[in-house]
């Protein structure tokens, strides 16, 4: 599996993502129905739009310290992160895993695992300690998936962009 970043400049100012990136990331979101109807990111799971996702993407690259990683094996997009190198809350010192989305045909795979643990990986290189991330109270393959990777529950509050109901989970980085 080789991870590539997606620049933040490549949505600056309206730029738009090449249009083959594009196709691949709105098939990989596309892919992932149920968590489109869980999130309610999306107005239309059924019908997600390369425009949707390119603005879904903006918006979160227009955060400070956010970065988009985009894995792929076999030349083939299989999966999506989005980091926060520092949340908005001052003092919260951790980076945040914001999203880590697999292509639904490439699920239990071990691309989640293996694209978790790069993110990881560099913050852990960058000397931070630890690593949080909030998924939706409603998401139970997701808190599945993430406490199996060692992350434990700190808080459950709605999330800031939606005020949807949120366990915060987090993982030490110190000693792995």
């Amino acid at each position: 599996m080789i991870v590539e970043t997606l620049a933040p400049r490549a949505l600056e100012d309206g730029a738009a993502l090449p249009g083959p990136l594009l196709t691949e990331l709105t098939a990989l979101y596309a892919s992932n129905r149920e968590f489109q109807q869980l999130s309610g990111d999306f107005p239309d799971p059924d019908a997600i739009r390369p425009e949707q996702v390119a603005a879904a993407l903006a918006d979160e690259l227009a955060q400070p310290s956010a970065e988009v990683l985009l894995a792929r094996s076999e030349g083939r997009l299989v999966a999506v992160a989005v980091t926060l190198g520092h949340h908005p809350d001052p003092a919260d010192p951790d980076p945040w895993l914001g999203l880590l989305m697999v292509h639904a045909d490439e699920h239990r795979a071990g691309f989640g695992r293996r694209l978790a643990a790069h993110v990881e990986d560099g913050f852990r290189a960058e000397g931070r300690t630890g690593l949080r991330l909030a998924v939706l109270e409603n998401n139970q393959k997701a808190l599945a998936f993430w406490t199996s990777l060692g992350y434990e529950e700190t808080a459950r509050r709605p999330d800031l962009a939606h005020g949807r109901p949120c366990v915060v989970l987090r993982k030490s980085l110190r000693g792995s």
